[in-house]
């Protein structure tokens, strides 16, 4: 369900001009980079017990946007990996689904068919992905095509070229317009590729911005670069999503994607979640990991609570 259009909450106002954005933006707190850093490591350091891990493991499952994203993608690569998001572990029916299939645009109808029939999302990036450098036009069809194939969501990535340059309305009126081609077809993920922001002051107005443009997700990253999510800036877009709910009413989500591999990562972000945001974020409908070899570490752990012992190499398949 898309969150409320970004027209209709109480900040519309400050998207009215360039000017006002502007200051808006910058008006915000500026961020205390070791003060951020110290307290996403604390809540790194929090242990949870056996009973707990287990929720944590199939809750971190069920967040899981399993994702696809080359060149070398086949239609048949695309089936098998939605077979595996809507059964993870076939020797276990008691496995959750994860959130979503996340591939390009021109594979969205084979992720479609093999995820028929359940709860499995199919994700499709979009917007000149993962660079964002094309003309309106052609970002705007990029969309439309995925949507008009199926796509339940659409992450699309924002002109950082534009940002960095201070050109906060062409990124804020391209948001918009992308979230017009979505129709109430697809949720849309905004994509601020957080390793090219640069400081953290830049994150929090990103993830203002696309807020205020009408984001349903927050994403920290493509994958593609060297900095991807880091427990530091999705705390950060944490605070963002929780102060925005505050001031206007309106829940949006937090997608931190890239690097996170293993369960024990996984479940330092959930922490973060808990702790910052709160517990309505811990649902799929509000928070995701953009992850591919990280369901494989969460199945194995999950089968080692149950069994006691750790399987072998030939117990997950590999993406």
């Amino acid at each position: 369900m898309p969150t409320t259009a970004p027209t209709a909450h109480a900040l519309a106002d400050v998207a009215a001009s360039d000017s006002t954005l502007r200051r808006f933006l910058h008006g915000l707190p500026g961020v205390d980079a070791v003060g951020l850093e110290a307290r996403a490591a604390s809540l790194g350091t929090r242990s949870i017990k056996t009973t707990a891990k287990a929720y944590a493991i199939d809750l971190a499952i069920s967040m899981v946007d399993l994702t696809t994203l080359e060149g070398a993608d086949t239609p048949g690569k695309v089936r098998a990996l939605g077979a595996k998001a809507v059964h993870p572990d076939p020797t276990d029916r008691t496995t959750p689904a994860t959130a979503a299939v996340c591939v390009y645009p021109d594979m969205v109808p084979a992720a479609k068919e093999a995820v028929a029939g359940s709860s499995v999302k199919v994700a499709s990036v979009a917007t000149a992905f993962p660079a964002g450098r094309a003309p309106i036009a052609v970002k705007l069809a990029d969309v439309r095509e995925a949507v008009a194939a199926g796509a339940d969501e659409i992450d699309m990535v924002i002109d950082r070229g534009a940002f960095l340059a201070g050109n906060y309305v062409k990124v804020y009126d391209e948001i918009v317009a992308v979230r017009e081609a979505c129709g109430t077809a697809a949720r849309l993920k905004v994509i601020f590729e957080t390793g090219e922001l640069s400081t953290y002051d830049n994150i929090r107005r990103a993830s203002w911005l696309g807020m205020l443009a009408g984001a349903d997700f927050i994403k920290t990253s493509t994958g593609k670069v060297a900095v991807n999510a880091t427990p530091a800036n999705t705390l950060l877009m944490l605070e963002a999503v929780r102060d925005f709910r505050a001031q206007t009413g309106v829940q949006v989500g937090v997608k931190p994607a890239g690097g996170i591999r293993t369960t024990k990562d996984a479940v330092k972000f959930l922490v973060l979640v808990n702790e910052t945001a709160g517990e309505d974020w811990l649902d799929n409908h509000w928070f995701r990991f953009g992850a591919s070899s990280l369901l494989n570490d969460l199945l194995m752990q999950r089968q080692k609570l149950a069994t006691g012992r750790y399987s072998g190499p030939d117990y997950v398949t590999v993406d």
